[in-house]
């Protein structure tokens, strides 16, 4: 009874679902998601040696995630889930459903972070010492977030129209004028807070305290296997997807190195704000060339790109999340959909979470920390992720050599073995880096630092393997009850 009760369930997700995506529209969601200003500043602190770090990224991650998220999406491209359908068939239901619920829960612990630098640029509209209030910050959380949550319920085109307009107005706009800034100010041999020079490219890599940013670094390239949550709104998956990728890449990489740049050149470290150092160097900027007046007009559409990576991040692992219940993975309460098909109890559950985290800005001695020790609690969910993923396309090769790949990593399965295998490993090196507190940074004793990450991993990441135990067969007849109902 119970296996025809899946396999009715399964089929009942192989539903038409409208194509509502293009290459153009799944290259600015990845965009929206991944290729957010606020990574501007943490990177920042590394000045010239930024390069080197974004360099570094984009090759042991960054185009390994991209390559191997390719190849495996275009393997079930008829298919509700990404990682979730890759790492099951490769290791199983166990991991596949930890995977899906570590991109899920790490997307929740991100909002926090994404809209507190929403907060601080909004507060050069109005008054720019708000940008180092926590309270403030806390209340621009909630009400962004809870706003882009209701958007979210009204259906995916909203969703994917508010991350294109997000993402071209408030994300390319801005950082094409910081960049065009950081150019005449170079051009016109200003004085700069970092001197360009071959030997001051690379960090001095026997330190520790040097590498702690490289979390900040890794956590800035996540996300580009995520928009496989959205292959079936794409109008030709097989050849759209790759297209969208290789689109995406290049945009991201843009933004990241020669926007960083820019803000390391006129904002003195001393003083560089992880949630307002973009809008410091556009300050500092503007006010040379007596053009302060633009300020406010940059922090609104600047927070407008962060709604925009918000609502798309609301509505992406939601849904990879909600793919699980066709195997009785969740809760039937949390697989109820509203006539759109967005997951409104889920959306609402994560909601409580983030209601929750926001207050870690009230709790932590400073904004700067608080924004940190969630982007480190941030990454590391992220990169167990990532780590399972990376292994899984090593074993799909052998797994599952006979299905077709309309995009293959090349070199064959050795090739898959290097990508993949240099994947993983900066991902799991990165994962222990990013237990060592910024020195830079006022986060408490190491004691406390170390025991809020550690915790965090164990409750947010082990919820998924509780719940994977503890599933009924009975939640796979609610789930399909809730199909017929809909």
């Amino acid at each position: 009874m119970a296996e025809s009760v899946m396999k009715s369930s399964k089929r009942s997700r192989q539903v038409k679902t409208a194509k509502v995506l293009t290459v153009f529209l799944l290259a600015m969601i990845n965009v929206a998601a991944v290729a957010s200003l606020r990574v501007l500043p943490v990177v920042a602190e590394f000045g010239l040696q930024s390069i080197f770090y974004f360099t570094l990224g984009a090759l042991v991650f960054f185009l390994p995630a991209a390559f191997v998220s390719a190849e495996m999406a275009t393997m079930w491209p008829g298919k509700l889930g990404g990682v979730y359908v890759w790492v099951k068939e490769a290791l199983g239901d166990r991991w596949g459903f930890l995977c899906i619920w570590l991109q899920w829960i790490q997307s929740v612990t991100l909002y926090p972070i994404a809209l507190s630098f929403t907060g601080a640029s909004l507060a050069y509209v109005f008054e720019p010492k708000l940008a180092q209030n926590k309270w403030y910050l806390a209340a621009i959380i909630l009400i962004v977030y809870w706003g882009a949550t209701f958007v979210t319920f009204t259906g995916m085109k909203s969703s994917s129209l508010i991350s294109t307009i997000g993402a071209a107005i408030g994300t390319i706009i801005p950082v094409a004028i910081l960049i065009g800034l950081g150019v005449l100010w170079l051009v016109t041999k200003r004085p700069t807070q970092i001197t360009y020079s071959f030997s001051g490219l690379f960090p001095d890599m026997t330190k520790l305290s040097s590498l702690v940013f490289a979390t900040g670094v890794l956590l800035s390239f996540a996300g580009i296997e995520m928009s496989a949550s959205h292959i079936r709104e794409v109008k030709n998956p097989k050849r759209d997807y790759p297209r969208a990728i290789l689109l995406s890449t290049v945009i991201i990489l843009f933004i990241f190195v020669l926007g960083t740049l820019a803000v390391a050149e006129v904002v003195p470290k001393s003083h560089l704000s992880l949630v307002a150092g973009t809008m410091e160097a556009f300050t500092n900027f503007l006010d040379v060339y007596n053009l302060k007046f633009i300020i406010p007009l940059l922090g609104f559409i600047i927070a407008l790109g962060g709604l925009g990576q918000v609502a798309t991040w609301i509505a992406g692992p939601s849904k990879g999340l909600l793919g699980t219940a066709g195997d009785g993975e969740i809760p039937p309460f949390f697989d109820r959909v509203n006539k759109q098909g967005m997951p409104v109890n889920l959306l609402l559950m994560q909601g409580f979470i983030v209601t929750v985290l926001a207050f870690v800005f009230v709790l932590m001695p400073a904004v700067s920390s608080s924004f940190w020790i969630l982007t480190a609690l941030t990454a590391e969910l992220y990169l167990i992720m990532y780590v399972l993923m990376f292994v899984s396309a090593i074993v799909l090769r052998y797994k599952r050599s006979d299905m077709p790949r309309a995009y293959k990593v090349p070199g064959g399965n050795l090739g898959m073995w290097a990508v993949a295998g240099i994947g993983a490993l900066s991902s799991t090196v990165v994962f222990f880096i990013s237990f060592l507190p910024p020195p830079q940074l006022k986060t408490g004793s190491v004691v406390t630092y170390d025991l809020f990450l550690g915790f965090g991993v164990l409750i947010l990441g082990g919820a998924a393997l509780l719940i994977h135990y503890l599933k009924k067969p009975e939640w796979v007849e609610k789930q399909v009850e809730h199909r017929k109902a809909a």
